[in-house]
């Protein structure tokens, strides 16, 4: 090993140059590829917000007819006179949905079983509610007072039956 002899007393630490820091990395990317795929990936999730977007404001009808058919549940619990108008009033909901989901001149003169058909063609994933909701269909035309005497379970299995075609029912992409 040999030894450095320091000549006339300096030191040779003032003679180093400082230590050079590279240049910060660049956010910008370095080849075009990253670039494209950044504007690919954008354009992806602008696509599928507005999608969503769309969806969930097409579904606005679907939102409001739940929030109804949620505040009439409370009637359909009570007795008589009020158990008939929330049951005439589920029928008048189901056809309001359907009007706001499909033009007028399709829906608006249905009654009877070709309603239940329409119901049951548009049902989608709500297929199994519609014996309960072919009882409230068959109950329209009847008194009010058969429809007060209805058990609260049997309402209660109508309004399930109404709230599964509410959010399930299929309407055709325009």
């Amino acid at each position: 090993m040999t030894t450095v002899a320091v000549a006339n007393g300096s030191h040779a630490l003032p003679d180093l140059a400082d230590i050079v820091m590279p240049s910060p990395p660049s956010w910008f990317p370095g080849t075009v590829g990253w670039l494209v795929l950044a504007v690919v990936v954008f354009a992806l999730a602008s696509w599928l917000a507005w999608r969503g977007w769309r969806h969930w404001r097409a579904n606005r009808y679907r939102r409001e007819a739940l929030a109804e058919l949620a505040r009439l549940r409370a009637d359909l619990h009570e007795e008589g006179a009020a158990r008939a108008r929330a049951l005439m009033a589920l029928s008048v909901l189901l056809k309001r949905c359907a009007l706001a989901a499909w033009p007028r001149v399709e829906v608006a003169g249905l009654a009877g079983e070709a309603w239940h058909a329409f119901l049951r063609a548009h049902a989608g994933k709500a297929a199994d509610a519609m014996a309960p909701l072919q009882a409230l269909i068959d109950a329209e035309y009847r008194d009010a007072s058969v429809l007060a005497a209805w058990p609260a379970a049997r309402a209660d299995e109508v309004a399930m039956a109404c709230r599964r075609w509410i959010a399930g029912h299929r309407v055709p992409s325009a």
